[in-house]
């Protein structure tokens, strides 16, 4: 069996973590202390690998309704978010009353924490920093559950050993990020029940879902498990980050009324709000998003492969990869951010992630890695 646990252990590890190699400008070691991607605001970036939203870009509509927006901006928006309410729970297909929105997914992340009060958390990794940085606003212990490299970074059921009645909440994300892995309804269902059975709340991420070209969705199984509470946002398949804009689902009534107390009022903006409806509205955007994706993913690992790296198989807009040339550093210097996964709990130096982006970038990323890769 295999954990890495601890409270609190760790946890300056993830702000500070010396990476790769020296480069070769001779700027010496590179030190990064984010904890996430998509730091253009201080890096020199002319493509951003680092940050997996969709690369087709915002949709038109979506554009002119936040446009269209300024124009309400006079007034508070909607404390209730009834319509966005509304176009959701129709693109959805899920009750209305089931649904929470919040200022991104990391806001409910943090709220879903301060409702529950775990004394004891189980985060799966290497997976997104996010479920540590929420957890961690309770005074309670996190067990980190170690994936493992030999299985290709994939949740087995080996995880139940951990899932016992003391622990209060798990953290899941379906595909996983940073690996791109998905896991089937057999096993969401099989880990569902058993949570139920011990008493677990499970936070469920499908933030990265919509890129997968349909097939199961724990939305289906919202009304059907108590202790479910299913994370989504617009932020990646829209390509709407600075929007911030995240929903959860959730069938537990009381449950879902705890987590609304922790949300401040006003907490979706009027510009968020028109997004998120003219959002829900797209739904062809989102299937020709998906066929791109999967065309141009494979051309990725096809590339990656064919230069020597170790490529873990996705199911997503964005790649998992292993090299030995000094990757991050050389290709900063070029003007290329890609995510250095050196901070991932269970991973380490020599793991990048990269976003699936359009062929031309792709190929430049391509061209690039293989200079870095050969000398």
């Amino acid at each position: 069996m295999r954990r890495g646990c601890g409270l609190r252990q760790g946890f300056a590890w993830a702000y500070m973590v010396v990476l790769e190699h020296t480069n070769y400008r001779g700027k010496g070691l590179i030190i990064m202390t984010a904890i996430h991607g998509g730091d253009i605001y201080r890096n020199r970036v002319e493509i951003d690998f680092s940050v997996n939203v969709n690369p087709l870009g915002i949709p038109e509509t979506v554009k002119k309704a936040m446009h269209k927006a300024v124009e309400v901006c006079g007034h508070y928006p909607d404390i209730n978010n009834d319509r966005l309410k509304q176009e959701v729970s129709r693109m959805k297909h899920v009750p209305e009353e089931y649904l929470l929105f919040g200022n991104g997914a990391s806001e409910l992340f943090m709220a879903i924490v301060h409702a529950v009060r775990p004394e004891k958390t189980v985060i799966p990794v290497p997976s997104f920093y996010g479920y540590e940085y929420a957890a961690n606003c309770q005074d309670g212990e996190i067990v980190y559950w170690e994936t493992g490299r030999e299985n290709g970074f994939r949740l087995t059921e080996e995880i139940y050993g951990v899932l016992t009645e003391g622990v209060d909440l798990l953290f899941l994300a379906n595909p996983n990020n940073p690996t791109g892995g998905r896991m089937d309804r057999g096993m969401v269902r099989g880990l569902l029940r058993h949570c139920r059975d011990k008493g677990i709340y499970v936070v469920m991420d499908e933030c990265f879902i919509e890129f997968c070209g349909g097939g199961y969705s724990a939305a289906a199984d919202v009304g059907r498990f108590d202790n479910l509470i299913l994370v989504k946002a617009f932020t990646k398949i829209f390509s709407v980050p600075g929007v911030r804009l995240g929903y959860l689902l959730c069938g537990n009534r009381e449950l879902r009324e705890r987590i609304k107390r922790q949300l401040p009022e006003w907490n979706v903006s009027c510009f968020a709000q028109a997004a998120g409806c003219a959002c829900a509205l797209e739904t062809e955007f989102e299937t020709a998003t998906a066929g791109y994706v999967k065309r141009e993913r494979q051309f990725l690992e096809k590339g990656l492969g064919g230069i020597g790296c170790q490529v873990f198989p996705s199911e997503t807009n964005f790649i998992l990869f292993y090299s030995e040339a000094p990757v991050y550093g050389e290709l900063l210097n070029r003007g290329i951010l890609v995510r250095n996964c050196g901070n991932f709990r269970g991973l380490g130096p020599g793991f990048y992630r990269v976003a699936v982006k359009t062929r031309k970038e792709n190929e430049i990323l391509l061209r690039e890695i293989e200079r870095v890769a050969g000398g």
